[in-house]
C-alpha cells in the first residue's frame, strides 16, 4: 500500500509541475487539462482526479511559501542584499511565480492569489523593516519588485535580462532604502 502512495505522489508531483510549466509558458487561458495530462504521460482524467478543475490545478501550482527572513535588524540599504537573491529563486523560471504573474493580469483567481501572497508573506516581512507607514512602504517595495519581474522574466527588457544578481542588488539598494526608511511625504 505504501508503494501505491509513494507512485500517487510521484505522479501527482509530476503533474504538478507540467502544469507549472505549461501555466508559465503559455498562461491560463492557453493551458489545458489535455495539454498539461498529455505532456505528463497521463489520462486527463487523473488530472481532474487529483485536481478537480483547471482554476484549482492552477491554485495548487502558483502556490507561494516564500521564507522571508526577519528583516527587523537589516539596514535599509542592504534590504536588497537579503531579498533579490531569495526573490530570484522565487521568481526564476521553476519557481511558481511567473505562471501567476501571467496569469493575474487577465485572470480574477490568479490576482487573488497574488494579492493573498502579497498581503500575507510579503507585506508583514517588508513592514518590519518599515520605519513609519509600513502598509504603504511595503506596497512600494512590492511594486518595484513586480515591474523588475514583469520587465525582466515577461517582457525581457534586454538590459535586465543580462543583468546580474549582484548588479541588480546594487541598482535596487537605494531604491528599496527609499521607500522603507527614506522621508514620507507629508
Amino acid at each position: 500500500m505504501a508503494t501505491k502512495t509513494r507512485d500517487a505522489d510521484a505522479t501527482r508531483a509530476t503533474i504538478l509541475a507540467t502544469a507549472r510549466a505549461q501555466f508559465g509558458a503559455h498562461g491560463f487561458e492557453r493551458t489545458t487539462i489535455r495539454s498539461v495530462a498529455a505532456a505528463a504521460e497521463v489520462d486527463p482524467a487523473l488530472v481532474m482526479h487529483y485536481f478537480g478543475s483547471k482554476a484549482n490545478l492552477f491554485a495548487e501550482a502558483s502556490r507561494l511559501e516564500i521564507p522571508f527572513p526577519d528583516l527587523s535588524d537589516t539596514p535599509p540599504d542592504r534590504i536588497a542584499d537579503a531579498l533579490v537573491p531569495l526573490l530570484e529563486q522565487v521568481w526564476g523560471s521553476d519557481g511558481a511565480f511567473i505562471p501567476l504573474l501571467r496569469a493575474a493580469a487577465t485572470n480574477k483567481v490568479a490576482a487573488d492569489t497574488l494579492l493573498e501572497v502579497f498581503v500575507q508573506q510579503v507585506a508583514p516581512a517588508l513592514a518590519a523593516a518599515a520605519v513609519d507607514r509600513p502598509a504603504e512602504r511595503a506596497a512600494l517595495v512590492g511594486s518595484q519588485v513586480l515591474g523588475i519581474v514583469l520587465a525582466r522574466n515577461i517582457v525581457g527588457v534586454p538590459p535586465l535580462v543580462a543583468m546580474d544578481t549582484a548588479d541588480l542588488v546594487q541598482w535596487l539598494r537605494p531604491v528599496f532604502a527609499r521607500y522603507l526608511a527614506g522621508p514620507a511625504p507629508q
